[in-house]
């Protein structure tokens, strides 16, 4: 494959959780010989810095929506937040017009819709970019067609992008990956995932998303005086809030499992989500190391010594330990995290329910400590399915399906810029 000097612009939805995946992709990108320009708000320029300082042909392109989606001063919906970016329809209007060699492409969060109209304006075409499976996708989709109240002459096949990218990767959902396919109607659809930073990239693993509240090395010393596969990670994303009665509850299975573990404590507002329980960490002793703030989770989930992850099942999440071969315990809390712990749980036999029902549900004390202590001793047969879809992930992407995908979308972009 020739390298290309391409020029596309890549806007994720702004949110750690979207931005992350997206940021992995436009260094693949990168390493292809694209130019890139990435649309950031001012509070996330930051998580742009990595790849500002290790590749020449990468540009920031900061506006900010008022108020911007994620500020703390403005707790707004899923719908508003959306709304609020689409008040930059015009300023990007305006830049691609008076750029001297403007994007031939524009890859969206999916969140994004309206940037297809902005695409159709700018007469280029749009790749949504899914940070979630293509399985949630079909869900989504198929609720969305299927909803009575919308009249199916809404649902026009111009509302269909281009092409479709996905952090996911055929081995893990190859029935979904062809059903996109034969919604949109054609093959312009890539799953090139697991995206995660290279593990020899010293800005990488360690600090993916942020600086970790805890210096990395010493979790990893911590870790390093662990048996194999002995030690549970427990962690819940950067916006779940456990409540207090949860928190005690897990606190309570933690202490009385006696397994080892880390566990990511979020802190919050004053007032809200629940505080680990005064004495936990004097009773747990060496058994516990506890994080409160952002952790260094794809390094601690590919240590030797973590072989089980308690995890909300966000996507990242997911392949992160898929990525990691490591057992996953289930407990989402909403959005997409249900339609991926079934996945997980029912399809494919790499996890097992620990618990479920959102913010109002509280697990059996007795069944999550029995379930903490029988998957730190390695006994349950879904560890030998997660060990095979791990080697999968990493075929997938050294070489393999991933790979190939990746190929064919850069080709796909570079054709483009030919046509100019």
């Amino acid at each position: 494959m020739s390298n290309t000097s391409a020029h596309i612009l890549v806007y994720p939805f702004p949110a750690p959780g979207h931005i992350i995946p997206l940021l992995d992709l436009t260094r693949l990108l990168l390493t292809r010989g694209l130019t890139v320009t990435v649309l950031v708000s001012p509070s996330h320029l930051a998580l742009l810095q990595p790849l500002l300082s290790s590749h020449a042909s990468v540009q920031p392109l900061v506006l900010s929506s008022a108020p911007e989606p994620n500020s703390s001063s403005a707790q707004l919906s899923l719908p508003a937040k959306i709304r609020a970016t689409a008040a930059l329809y015009d300023p990007i209007l305006q830049w691609f017009r008076s750029h001297a060699r403007p994007p031939v492409a524009i890859v969206s969060d999916f969140f994004l819709g309206w940037t297809h109209r902005l695409a159709t304006d700018l007469g280029v075409p749009r790749v949504a970019f899914w940070p979630s499976g293509a399985f949630a996708a079909s869900v989504y989709n198929s609720l969305w067609r299927d909803l009575p109240t919308i009249p199916r002459t809404t649902i026009r096949p111009t509302r269909i992008p281009w092409g479709a990218v996905f952090n996911s990767f055929t081995e893990l959902e190859r029935v979904y990956i062809d059903h996109v396919k034969k919604e949109m109607g054609h093959k312009k659809v890539w799953a090139v995932g697991p995206l995660l930073p290279p593990n020899d990239d010293p800005t990488g693993p360690a600090n993916r998303g942020g600086s970790s509240a805890v210096p990395a090395h010493e979790v990893m010393t911590w870790l390093d005086g662990k048996r194999d596969e002995s030690v549970v990670y427990v962690c819940f994303g950067s916006r779940v809030e456990l409540t207090s009665e949860q928190t005690e509850a897990l606190a309570a299975a933690l202490e009385r499992s006696e397994v080892n573990f880390i566990w990511c404590v979020q802190e919050h507002a004053a007032g809200r989500g629940g505080s680990i329980p005064e004495g936990f960490g004097k009773r747990v002793g060496e058994r516990g190391f506890i994080v409160r703030g952002w952790a260094p989770q794809v390094a601690i989930l590919s240590h030797r010594a973590v072989g089980v992850f308690v995890t909300h099942c966000g996507w990242n999440s997911v392949l992160e330990g898929v990525a990691a071969g490591v057992l996953l315990l289930t407990w989402p809390m909403g959005a997409d995290q249900f339609i991926d712990a079934n996945l997980l749980v029912d399809q494919l036999g790499l996890a097992v329910r620990a618990c479920e029902g959102g913010v109002k549900n509280i697990p059996n004390l007795g069944e999550l400590t029995r379930l903490l202590t029988e998957s730190a001793s390695g006994t349950r047969p879904e560890r030998t399915r997660v060990k095979e879809m791990r080697e999968a992930a990493w075929n997938a992407v050294k070489g393999g399906s991933s790979t190939r995908d990746l190929d064919e979308l850069v080709e796909k972009l570079s054709e483009l810029s030919k046509n100019i």
